[in-house]
């Protein structure tokens, strides 16, 4: 009657419903947000959990054993988070209690720059009190907050709560759900399904392995080199960088910049020391230390970490610049693994 057929509609009726599951997606992005941290969180656990259920008598429930091994693991991180969180905090409040003084001073006076350009350091300083004027309002109370909240942890209660329990339910019952989801396949696709988890498994376990090597790499080294340099706010601005190592391509660079910009600002005497340490640590991780922890399986040509990110920030802000890249390295796997069935079955 309307000048269409049946197919016409098959299709429209299935392009309206994959525009309606990613309506519900970007709907619910903040609870699958949740689960997506219990699930990388599950995977950064499960060596440790699983090395110590081969030093505990099998007569021992594996619930008993994980639990103790869970809470123990969880423990140490909480100490670590509380020790290193009030320093941060501490460092956070005096440099939002210290911006102002800055603001109203010389904010390049202490930078050291060739003979050369000292001509055009007024027009400069001009340029940069201007926008620092205009960004101080906001960036003295986000610092105080900032402090407050890794303090009190107020700010992310839910997430505190809620992520610790969701993993342990993943290590616990991991496996069933495999299993549960595998078997709700026709058979004849189950092994398909089978492969794509255990790729995804592996995928995800390397992936937040290596980041949190990375970071804690990161963190290490930035402290170490501005505590022997006496830079100011060290753990403030290592830690800072340290959880910016979880954003690809973006996060580093932010990370840097900022380092070099409050520790200038601050007084700092070996600012031309600090970028050259960066340049060398970043070649460092970028070339040997990064490729060392990720494996082919991960890589993804940088023009696409690059989209993905950008891409990630519009649609979920800094989770979706985090999730871009396994989110973009999974699609890839799943459509290796397609094209293989396919092969495979002309052949």
């Amino acid at each position: 009657m309307f000048g269409t057929d049946r197919r016409t509609l098959q299709v429209a009726w299935t392009l309206f419903l994959f525009a309606l599951l990613v309506f519900l997606v970007y709907e619910i992005r903040h609870t699958l947000l949740l689960f997506a941290l219990a699930l990388l969180l599950a995977h950064l656990l499960a060596p440790i959990v699983a090395f110590v259920e081969r030093l505990i008598p099998r007569r021992v429930p594996r619930v008993a054993s994980l639990a103790i091994v869970y809470v123990a693991a969880i423990g140490v991180i909480v100490l670590a988070m509380i020790s290193l969180g009030s320093r941060i905090s501490k460092e956070a409040v005096t440099l939002a209690n210290r911006l102002p003084e800055v603001l109203k001073s010389d904010p390049l006076s202490h930078l050291p720059v060739p003979q050369s350009f000292e001509p055009m350091r007024p027009a400069v300083t001009d340029f940069v009190q201007q926008r620092l004027h205009e960004l101080g309002d906001k960036i003295g109370p986000m610092l105080s907050q900032i402090g407050s909240q890794v303090i009190s942890g107020v700010g992310a209660l839910a997430g505190i709560v809620l992520i610790p329990i969701i993993t342990f339910f993943f290590l616990k019952e991991g496996s069933a759900m495999r299993d549960a989801v595998v078997e709700s396949f026709p058979a004849e696709r189950r092994h398909l399904i089978e492969q794509i988890f255990s790729d995804l498994h592996d995928l995800l376990a390397q992936y937040i392995r290596a980041l949190s090597l990375l970071a804690l790499s990161a963190f290490t080294f930035y402290t170490i080199f501005l505590t022997l340099t006496g830079a100011p706010y060290r753990f403030l601005l290592a830690g800072f960088a340290a959880l910016l190592e979880f954003i690809p391509a973006v996060g580093p660079f932010v990370g840097a910049v900022t380092m070099l910009t409050v520790t200038g600002f601050a007084g700092y005497s070996h600012v031309w020391m600090l970028v050259v340490f960066l340049v060398v640590y970043r070649i460092f991780q970028d070339y040997v230390l990064g490729p060392y922890l990720l494996s082919a399986g991960v890589k993804i040509h940088p023009m696409l970490v690059l989209f993905g990110v950008l891409a990630g920030e519009q649609i979920a802000g800094i989770p979706g610049m985090f999730f871009s890249v396994p989110a973009m390295a999974a699609l890839r796997l799943i459509v290796v693994r397609l094209r293989r069935r396919r092969s495979a079955a002309k052949s």
